[in-house]
């Protein structure tokens, strides 16, 4: 018997109307269908006026490790397995990774159904580089361990996006103000794609300000990424070595600043040679 595949499918984070013709005939002929919440695809199906023909089981944190032998089997035996989690793409900070890695072990097909994620959306809006971006998916419950996480963005040149829950969102906020200062730029996205949708921008001084009163609903957070600080003594030695090769010192810290990102200005450099030639 020919073994079927997993399919996994990306769902709408709140306007059905986002999900994909794909998706659509997924959750029409499936022979399976893995929801981290079977109410909640029952309703999208609803929305998309989809009648499901395979059964819907759930798969969701605590019960993923169990599921996979079964569904494992269901795809073994030929069918199509549908793996959907509430919204946004399964295995980002939601169920499904056990069962993908399980398929991939036993080389059986996993397809994914493109489509919605909060992390692509909300870097898409928040006016911040995306051309290089890491996801650090949920921020520490705890004071002390996201204090620390905080401190390691503290140098990270990438964008960073994570989530947050509502009820932490301001504690999270004055944190990196403490941490990371008031000035670092952020955006704090609400209810993406739905209908209270809100994205604010600003410097981490000024969001904290603004949760401080609480804040509802699903929570996205786009941090910029740190300036990088080049070593003076570095750039001076990069200097004197391309004067040494024949290089004017001016041009040579123009050369310089214009290579290295967090040099500071040229003129700036120019006097730190003339004092380290003393």
């Amino acid at each position: 018997m020919t073994a079927g595949r997993l399919l996994v499918g990306a769902t709408p984070l709140g306007q059905p109307s986002d999900a994909s013709a794909r998706l659509v005939r997924a959750l029409r002929s499936a022979d399976v269908i893995a929801a981290e919440d079977t109410r909640r695809v029952r309703t999208l199906a609803q929305a998309l006026e989809v009648k499901p023909v395979g059964r819907i089981v759930s798969l969701y944190d605590q019960n993923e490790a169990s599921r996979v032998p079964a569904l494992l089997d269901d795809i073994k035996g030929g069918a199509t397995v549908l793996l959907v989690s509430d919204a946004g793409m399964p295995l980002i900070s939601d169920p499904g990774y056990r069962l993908v890695a399980a398929c991939v072990e036993h080389d059986l097909p996993v397809q994914c159904l493109p489509g919605p994620s909060a992390v692509t959306t909300a870097l898409a809006v928040a006016g911040l580089p995306a051309e290089r971006f890491c996801f650090e998916g949920f921020a520490p419950r705890r004071q002390a361990a996201r204090r620390t996480w905080l401190r390691s963005l503290s140098a990270e040149p990438r964008t960073c996006v994570f989530f947050e829950s509502p009820r932490r969102l301001a504690e999270l906020l004055g944190d990196a103000v403490e941490v990371l200062g008031p000035d670092r730029r952020a955006v704090v996205c609400r209810e993406l794609t739905k209908t209270h949708e809100e994205i604010v921008r600003g410097r981490l001084g000024e969001l904290a300000e603004w949760a401080a009163d609480g804040v509802l609903g699903e929570i996205t957070v786009v941090l910029e990424g740190a300036t990088p600080t080049a070593d003076p003594d570095a750039l001076v030695a990069e200097v004197n070595r391309l004067v040494d090769d024949g290089m004017r010192v001016k041009d040579a810290c123009a050369q310089v600043v214009a290579a290295t990102p967090g040099s500071p200005s040229k003129r700036e450099l120019y006097d730190a040679v003339l004092r380290a030639r003393g």
